[in-house]
Formats: structure tokens, C-alpha cells, sequence
């Protein structure tokens, strides 16, 4: 007959999954008994380990040739490149208009930024001047009844250096291409009463959200007609507690935009919402 014989084998205390996964400087030892390993095999083990880990990039090597690119490698690494990588090549012109056409727009987007250095010469009102005519929009400043913007040979008239007393109080932007990094370039206008964005096809929900914060106190007219705003986006316009007009292509096209316009209109008092002045 056999003996049956009960074998225990001690485990740590309060073993859970996080105790497993712990790193090696964790306290609690390997489950199990330790096997006693030959040195030299032991040592063929660490070595394919340390074979089967990832390579080093060329741009992380100090002793490599490619390490002077490190500067252009990327510090977020995905996937993004190697899937174009393997892409089939698409030579046809086509494919190659629709890649310089994002190219530009990339570009152009980039342009749009807000540059705090231009600000800090010019002041906000002629900073934003400068950005919206330089873009084929127009600009009236107080005291003024004429409308800035470029002639036939794309030229205008405005300062290049910081006047005081030229307060900007209406900027048209219609028709402009207009990216959602050059609103910084408009949100900082104190004494703006009126602005337009009609037609600005880009102009979305993200833009007027973007715009509408505590900057532009004294904004009393804005225009959204022809953008691409929905009844979402209205709802951000409670920050601007000075504005009497808005613009928009139908305050009746459904139900949702009613229920946000009688909204609005509650909040303020004050506040028209229609589709023509």
C-alpha cells in the first residue's frame, strides 16, 4: 500500500495579484522553491534575456554615428510611423495634391498662432489688427468711421508699433480661412463691441467656445451666420454678459435650437437672437 503524504509549500502573506506583479525590488520572494541553477547556465539564461530585450534606438546610442539625430527623434513614440511605413507608396496625383493640400493647411494652421512677443509690441488691439487684415478681414478702431483692410496690391495701413489710445471696437472676419489655434489671437480684445465670423466655413462649436470667455467683456454684436455652430455651442455664450445681438442662419430650424435660444434669451434679458439685423 501507498502512504499518502500532505506537501505544503509556505507562500507570503497577504499574496495578491499587485504583490505578484511587483518589481524586483519588491520584498516578497519568488513562489516556490529556489532552483539550483549551474553558474554557466544560469548565466546563458540572464544572456538571453538581455538578447530578447529591445534594441537600443540609433538616436539613444552615444557611441553611434545616428546619435546627432536625436534631436529630431520623437520623445512620444507610436505607431503612427510605422503604419505609414507600411503603406503601400501612392504616387498618383491624387494622392499627392490631397498630401500638399494637408501640408498647407498644417502650415498655415501653425502661422495662426499666438505670438505673446507681437502682443507685448503692439498691444492686443493692433496685434490683432495686423493678424486679421494680413488675412483679408477688415478692422474699425474707436473714433474712426473707416475700415482697414488690404488694397488690390495687399497693402494697409496700420502701425507697427504700440499707440496708446487705438482701441479696436469691430473686426470682420467673413470669408476667412480661419484655424482654431488663431482665436487666441482675438480672445483678448477688452473694448471689442462688435465681430463677425460670417461664412467662416472652419468655424465651429470647439471656436466659439475658445472665444467666448471672460476676455471680451464688452462684445455687444457677434455674427455667426454661415459656420458650422449647432445649438451645443450657443451654450457657452453665458460668458459674454454684454451681448445684445446674435446672428445665426435660423433661431426656429428645430427644436433644439429653440430650447437654447429661449434659453439664452432668459438668462439675458437683453439678448436678441435672429437671422437678419
Amino acid at each position: 500500500m501507498y502512504k499518502l503524504v500532505r506537501q505544503t509549500t509556505k507562500l507570503p502573506v497577504a499574496l495578491n495579484r499587485a504583490s505578484v506583479h511587483k518589481g524586483p525590488s519588491t520584498d516578497i520572494g519568488p513562489i516556490g522553491p529556489k532552483l539550483d541553477l549551474d553558474p554557466d547556465v544560469e548565466k546563458r539564461i540572464q544572456d538571453d534575456k538581455q538578447r530578447l530585450q529591445w534594441r537600443t534606438p540609433y538616436s539613444e546610442r552615444s557611441d553611434s554615428f545616428y546619435s546627432v539625430f536625436k534631436l529630431f527623434a520623437s520623445e512620444n513614440r507610436n505607431s503612427e510611423l510605422v503604419e505609414k511605413m507600411q503603406q503601400p507608396i501612392n504616387l498618383s496625383p491624387s494622392a499627392i495634391l490631397e498630401w500638399w493640400q494637408k501640408r498647407r493647411t498644417t502650415i498655415e494652421a501653425h502661422m495662426q498662432k499666438f505670438l505673446p512677443e507681437r502682443h507685448a509690441t503692439l498691444g492686443d488691439d493692433i496685434a490683432t489688427a495686423h493678424f486679421i487684415v494680413h488675412r483679408g478681414g477688415s478692422v474699425r478702431f474707436r473714433g474712426s468711421t473707416k475700415w482697414v483692410q488690404k488694397d488690390e496690391d495687399d497693402e494697409y495701413d496700420l502701425p507697427r508699433h504700440h499707440v496708446p489710445g487705438m482701441v479696436l471696437e469691430e473686426v470682420r472676419c467673413d470669408g476667412m480661412t480661419l484655424f482654431y489655434e488663431g482665436m487666441e489671437n482675438i480672445q483678448k480684445l477688452l473694448r471689442l463691441k462688435h465681430l463677425s465670423f460670417e461664412n467662416v466655413a472652419l468655424f465651429n462649436d470647439w471656436y466659439l467656445d475658445r472665444i467666448s470667455g471672460n476676455t471680451l467683456p464688452s462684445l455687444e454684436k457677434l455674427n455667426l451666420r454661415g459656420t458650422a455652430v449647432t445649438h451645443r455651442g450657443l451654450n457657452c455664450l453665458y460668458r459674454l454678459p454684454s451681448l445684445k445681438l446674435l446672428l445665426i442662419d435660423d433661431p426656429e430650424k428645430d427644436i433644439l435650437w429653440k430650447l437654447t435660444v429661449a434659453m439664452l434669451e432668459e438668462w439675458n434679458p437683453n439678448l436678441r437672437i435672429v437671422s437678419s439685423e
